[in-house]
Order: C-alpha cells, then structure tokens, then sequence
C-alpha cells in the first residue's frame, strides 16, 4: 500500500510545515482542520478542510470537527477486509493512511498560575485522542505521529517504498497509547484534586516522562531510567540545573534526594552529608561554611564519597573545604564563581544548582513499588508544633538542651528505621540507623560519637519498647532525649530517665521510615 491521504491537526505546529511540503510533493493528499488548515494554507500548501471531507461544518467553537463516520470510517476501515471496502464505497468514505495530531495544551494551560478551571476543561481535547486512539488501533493500515521527532523517520520510509515499515507503525501505536494514557492521567488527576478531593481514588494512576536513561540501577546488572512529575517539581532534584561533572547515577539520584528532603527542615543555614540515604552529618550555623565545617565534623570518615546538599550559596572558604576530600555531589541554591573554578578542577565531582525553597510544602504522594502492586501514602512532613512537646520527667530540658532535641528530632525523622540521633552544638555527633532493634541503633549511634556523647541529646523515631536504651543513653553521659512515647513500657524509661536526671520529652509523633 501506498500513503496517499493524510489528515494532519496539531496545537504544536513545530516541524510541521516542512512535514507537510514534503507530503504534498510526495503527492500525498493533506485534509486539515482549524488553525493547522488555515496556516497551511497561508504557506501555500495544498490543503482540504475538514468541513470538506464531513460535509458538516466545525461547530461549538470547534469541539466538534472531526468526531464523524468521514473521519473515523477512513480511519478504522480494515484494507484486506471486503467488507470494509464495500462499506466505504457504499457510504463514500475515502482511506486516511497517515494522521499527525498532537493535543490541546492541557498540561501547559493548568501550569499557569493564572489559570481557571475553565480554561482547564476548555483545553480537554476530544477529537485529537479520539483520531489517535483510531489510527493507532488500525497501525496494521495506518501510520500515526503524535511526536515532532518522528516526522523524518516516517518521511525517509516514505520515500524509500510509499510506505511506512510495518515495524514503525507498530512502534508509532504504541508512543500514541503511551501519550494519551499520559494525558488522560493529567486530566484524571486535575479534575480529581479540583473537584472531588479524593485522596485515594478507586484507581491510581500515576505519569512521568522519562529525563534521562541511566547507566544501571542499583547494580550493574540493573537496568534503569530516571522519569520526573509532567507537572510542577519546582525546587526538586527533576528541575536541578547541573553545572559540573558526569551524569547522576540511580544511587546518585536516590541519595541527593534524600539529602534534599532532610534539608527542607531548616530555613538557617545548613549542610547536610548522606550515605546509603541515611544522614552521616547534619550541621546547622550561622553561615553555611560554619554548617559545612559542622556536617564535616560529625562523621569525617562516613562523609568521604558522599552527597552534600546546602540551602545557602557556597563560597570560596566552603570549596576550598570541599575540595580536600572526594564528595560524590554538592548541591546548593549557587556557586559563587570563585567557588565554581575551586570546584571544577576535581574531574569527578557532579555539581548541581538547586534552591529547594521554591519546593511545595505540603504533602505530596510518594509510591513504593512492590511486587504485584504499589503502596502510596501521603510524604511525611509533619512538624511538632509547641503543643506536641510534652515534658515526662521530674526535670525540665534546659534551653540549649531543647534547641539541640528538636535539631535532632528534625534529622531522625530522615533517618531509616530503627533511628536514633545524637546531636550536640548544632550538628549530630552519632547516628544509628536501620538496625532490627532500638538498642542496636543506640549503641552504633552512641559509638560513632565517642567522647562527644557525653552532654549529647539523643533523638529516637519511635518508643522505647524497654528501658535498655535509656540505660544506655545514661551510660554514655546522654543529658535529654525526645521520642514519640506511647510504649505500654514508657513508666520504665521515664523511672530510668528520672533516676540518671535526664529530661525526657515526648511528642506522640511517630517518624518510622523504612
């Protein structure tokens, strides 16, 4: 078969001139609707209307143009089918073999802050996803565009034989089902959040678009890509502007982000160093090299090969510092430019311009894939207010005592369960994480810390099931500790706490993360 008739009717006309020109060269007739028809006109193509080929005039503002048996019917008509072909003839409908459509800027209409729901549901398309839907379920017969990128392929073939191959066809289809299954998830999703408000609807349906294709995943023999929100994502490692260094790798990606998700609890300066997604320094100053020089500090072992994330520019002082260790990747919201050259002089360093204050606040929904389904629950981004701060014990904290527990309360919170945080001057001094019980965190966290336990406070993402971990706390000189209370056991930790004179806070808000 050859392509002879093409029906094109695209919102984004990018490439589609020189497509057209060489279709009508090729002798290939072109029906076309609306703006498209008018613009190919202008530039002197050969073009039919559709009102032409319906004998039904675009009505309703153009919602209804090319929802008719003139469009469809050439469309969906089966070429081997006898049947099909008599039908045609007798109803005079004529093949369409070739259709480029691409979709009402729904996505970029309600990206506007400016937008109204109206605007939102004007910019539905109906028509376009209805021709695609047609012409991808017929590929057998019919070749359907809806990307710009695939217009020289399918140009190439066409030349080559009058045709497109089979094998391309099938390829197109299946972009086309991928596209409006990604534009309906849009839809879905805005009309959900603006008219309904349900959380957990009776289907999930989540799109992203693919930024870039990964080296490996977890592992060498992992295959894997990196996709990011079609919406929104502002202040978010997807929207990151990297200036330096190798593209991020799937751990790369995973660590940075939970660098980033621990560094949107502070609004002071502050550093954070992450490993294998746990926290291994935390610093907080009055200057962001003040906070580097802390982060450091707290675990100058752990911090080598590691992820390191500011909310503040990082200077000449802070590179300099930097640049004596291997660090993975440094994100921050700028780079003076003397810090850049400093910066840039290690080959192997990835560095990336970020400012996270331009994030959403609120919760969003994060997915875990499991096998044979998925797990969603709102992002935790709970934060204690005065009234969750509940002192169990005979004594009080002190002032210094309380700004150190609620620093720590803020790190453990991102810390993989069991988590236990010790803290001191504004920077953690231990971390325990992931251990199958709450003492075993303890004492790596107690451990890590050395001689900087004593006076320490200590932070713990759930209960005390006994009082072993208090004894140790007592044990390594640990002066105050917040956790979320609620263990049938708690008058043990709190008897162990009041005996060693150690204030004790509880919260009632657990920060498991597993």
């Amino acid at each position: 078969m050859a392509i002879k008739r093409a029906l094109i009717s695209v919102s984004d006309k990018t490439g589609i001139l020189p497509f057209a020109q060489e279709l009508a060269g090729l002798g290939v007739e072109i029906i076309s609707t609306g703006g498209t028809y008018q613009l190919l006109k202008d530039n002197g193509i050969p073009v039919t209307g559709i009102s032409d080929v319906t004998g039904f005039p675009e009505i309703m503002d153009g919602r209804v143009k090319t929802l008719h048996p003139a469009v469809h019917g050439g469309l969906l008509a089966v070429r081997a089918s006898e049947k099909h072909r008599a039908q045609m003839e007798e109803n005079g409908i004529g093949y369409i073999d070739l259709v480029a459509v691409n979709l009402y800027p729904f996505a970029a209409t309600i990206a506007k802050p400016d937008a109204t729901y109206e605007d939102a549901v004007e910019n539905i398309d109906i028509g376009g996803p209805t021709m695609l839907r047609s012409a991808a379920k017929n590929h057998a017969d019919v070749t359907v565009i809806v990307d710009a990128s695939d217009y020289a392929q399918v140009l190439e073939e066409i030349h080559a034989s009058g045709d497109t191959e089979l094998a391309t066809r099938k390829r197109l289809a299946a972009k086309v089902f991928r596209h409006t299954a990604h534009y309906d998830s849009l839809i879905a999703d805005y009309l959900t959040r603006k008219t309904t408000g349900e959380a957990f609807p009776e289907t999930f349906t989540v799109t992203y678009e693919k930024a870039q294709e990964l080296r490996y995943g977890e592992n060498p023999h992992q295959q894997a890509a990196f996709y990011r929100k079609a919406l929104g994502g502002a202040g978010t490692l997807a929207q990151a502007e990297q200036l330096h260094g190798k593209e991020l790798s799937y751990n790369n990606i995973n660590d940075a982000n939970a660098a980033l998700q621990l560094l949107a609890e502070f609004t002071e300066p502050a550093v954070v160093a992450v490993k294998h997604m746990n926290p291994c320094g935390v610093g907080i100053g009055e200057t962001i090299d003040e906070a580097y020089t802390k982060a450091y500090d707290a675990d100058p072992v752990s911090i080598f090969g590691g992820i390191v994330a500011a909310n503040r520019t990082v200077g000449k002082e802070t590179a300099e510092k930097m640049h004596s260790i291997f660090l993975e990747i440094v994100i921050a919201p700028d780079f003076t430019d003397e810090a850049l050259a400093i910066l840039k002089a290690k080959k192997n360093i990835r560095l990336l311009k970020l400012d996270i204050a331009l994030a959403e606040q609120g919760p969003e929904l994060a997915v875990t894939s499991i096998q044979g389904g998925a797990l969603v629950q709102e992002t935790d981004k709970r934060r204690l207010t005065d009234e969750d701060i509940k002192v169990v014990t005979d004594r009080k904290p002190t002032e210094e005592e309380l700004k150190q527990l609620l620093f720590a309360w803020k790190v453990v919170k991102h810390v993989k369960s069991n988590a236990i945080v010790l803290a001191n001057s504004d920077m953690t001094v231990g971390v325990g994480a992931g251990q199958m019980n709450r003492v075993g965190s303890a004492r790596i966290a107690i451990e890590q810390a050395g001689e900087k336990a004593s006076g320490s406070v200590m932070a713990s993402d759930a209960f005390f099931p006994m009082s072993d971990t208090l004894e140790l706390a007592a044990k390594a000189g640990i002066t105050a500790v917040i956790h979320p209370g609620g263990s049938i056991r708690d008058e043990d930790s709190i008897k162990v706490a009041n005996e060693y004179g150690i204030a004790m806070i509880a919260t009632g808000i657990r920060h498991f993360k597993h």
